[in-house]
């Protein structure tokens, strides 16, 4: 049954302690058993029909306003989402989890099934790339960059709940980020925020707007932070989504233990892709020039800048790690 207004005037005040949330030109679809006729020989009644939508603390509870001075409620369809193993290692006060869980743990492949009939994909953004899964200026860079505007909706691509929202010190240089648990076991990050609009704990469905773009954290520009995980472990988010038109790359992911390695990329051959694994690495000491190491290992100061995506000129810091193979 309907309220009156003044009775919602008191839940808002008690229970919401915010104003109307949407403007009546983004107003939800209302099932018609929500839309009273009135007699139409009764020509001074009205048609009685929504006017605006209130947000409550549940994303998939909202409240309609009526024309008519009162109000009810309406629940939006929730997503499916099989929970079976989804809480193991739930954390929401760190950025990672499965901190204990090692790669030598995994098994050597596993399947996941990212769609089906009942539950589908979104992309987050569609976008070129401007810096990939790689070594970045001797550091490993354990997602993909993708420009867009500071604002552009950013969505959930599949059926998740929010492990972790955070910002500021305490998230370093993904500036404003979310980080989203899926039923097959993937986490996805989402970095460099303007604005956050899940919480932890929120069900999201695949399409959900989850933050607004921006340049927190460490940024040189507006862009998204992107990167997929399993137990913890990054991979190159190119094996699931292909950016360039937001699609996936097929709806049965196969995750291989040596794809953990920020030198495996999605187009290698698993020969290469192990190869990648079996990279070496060097610690810079006190004295140590690109020269220097390179003569040590066998190899050519370009061949070093191309591995670490540095130039010649770049200057080293003592306990940086460089790949040297």
């Amino acid at each position: 049954m309907k309220k009156t207004i003044l009775s919602l005037i008191v839940l808002v005040m008690a229970c919401l302690g915010t104003a109307f949330a949407q403007k009546p030109d983004s107003l939800l679809v209302v099932p018609p058993e929500l839309e009273e006729e009135h007699d139409e020989a009764d020509s001074t009644l009205m048609l009685v029909r929504p006017i605006d939508t209130v947000d409550t603390d549940d994303r998939y509870v909202k409240i309609i306003l009526f024309n008519d001075h009162t109000w009810d409620y309406i629940e939006l369809e929730r997503p499916d989402i099989d929970t079976t193993g989804l809480f193991e290692d739930w954390d929401i006060e760190s950025i990672h989890a499965y901190r204990d869980v090692k790669i030598s743990d995994l098994p050597a492949s596993v399947d996941l099934l990212l769609v089906d009939s009942a539950h589908h994909f979104v992309a987050p953004i569609i976008g070129r790339r401007s810096s990939t899964f790689k070594y970045r200026k001797g550091r490993p860079h354990n997602g993909i960059d993708i420009p867009l505007r500071v604002g552009d909706t950013i969505r959930s691509p599949f059926d998740g709940v929010v492990r972790y929202v955070g910002g500021g010190k305490a998230t370093g240089g993904y500036g404003n980020l979310v980080v989203i648990r899926h039923p097959n076991g993937l986490e996805t990050y989402y970095g460099h925020l303007s604005e956050r609009l899940v919480v932890e704990n929120d069900l999201v469905a695949a399409g959900d707007p989850i933050g607004l773009g921006g340049s927190t954290g460490r940024s040189t520009g507006p862009h998204l932070h992107f990167e997929t995980r399993y137990m913890g472990k990054p991979f190159d988010p190119e094996r699931v989504i292909n950016f360039d038109n937001g699609t996936l790359r097929d709806t049965l992911l196969t995750i291989k233990n040596h794809y953990f390695n920020v030198g495996s990329h999605y187009g290698m051959t698993d020969k290469q892709s192990k190869g990648a694994t079996a990279a070496q690495y060097y610690k810079v000491k006190k004295g140590d020039t690109l020269g220097k190491i390179a003569k040590q290992h066998h190899t050519t100061v370009n061949a070093l800048c191309k591995l670490n995506g540095i130039t010649p000129k770049k200057v080293l810091r003592i306990g940086q790690r460089l790949r040297v193979r």
